[in-house]
């Protein structure tokens, strides 16, 4: 069965299995959520939930956030919204999804929102050495360097890695492992890293690649 939770990273970690091995984990706490729209495909063409997480006061939302949500008639105000393509779980509006949905050795993939490092050069925006640091060398150390040919085509070729905003970006991390599931603090620790700063949302579902 498919299944998917939305979480909100607390920080990281480390712990020790069995045999003495040290692990290190991300610390998410994963729901509880609550089923707030469901799609099929007879209706809307395609299977689908959408799930809610962390209540609010409904002062906190905007008048269609709400419209919405009372809409759908789970009786539930909350903070994010996220849709997932679940063709064959068996859930119904007003539903809540508990982080025991996943176990210990399940396989996930999670996706979140990168830090933002704000303007970067070329260094540390895309790993580029810096020019030496020698006689004859002006102050151009940390510089992008050749921006192309001088000639034919004498213009900047498409791709070209340059400064620019650095992070900010949904980047989606497969295949990591479930170590532990905590049911009564509803957290999840999962073997790695996922993307995000402290506090951030991210998204956990089942992963699509784990038999491949």
């Amino acid at each position: 069965m498919n299944k998917a939770i939305i979480g909100k990273k607390l920080g990281m970690t480390q712990v020790f299995l069995a045999d003495g091995t040290m692990v290190p984990v991300t610390v998410i706490q994963a729901g509880p959520c609550t089923v707030t729209q469901k799609k099929t495909v007879e209706r809307d063409g395609y299977a689908a939930y959408q799930l809610g997480f962390e209540p609010v006061a409904d002062k906190k939302l905007t008048k269609p956030e709400l419209g919405h949500l009372k809409k759908s008639g789970c009786n539930a105000v909350v903070k994010h919204l996220h849709e997932f393509k679940l063709d064959n779980a068996d859930l119904e509006v007003g539903s809540v999804v508990e982080c025991d949905t996943f176990a210990a050795g399940d396989l996930v993939d999670v996706t979140g929102i990168t830090k933002g490092h704000g303007f970067c050069g070329v260094i540390k925006r895309w790993n580029q050495h810096r020019l030496k640091e020698t006689h004859g060398v002006g102050p151009v150390h940390r510089e992008v360097g050749s921006m192309g040919p001088i000639s034919s085509p004498s213009r900047v070729m498409p791709g070209k890695n340059l400064p620019g905003h650095y992070g900010v970006e949904q980047v989606t991390v497969l295949n990591l492992s479930v170590v532990k599931v905590d049911k009564e603090k509803s957290v999840i620790l999962v073997k790695g890293a996922v993307p995000g700063a402290k506090n951030s949302i991210v998204y956990l579902r089942n992963a699509v690649k784990a038999s491949k």
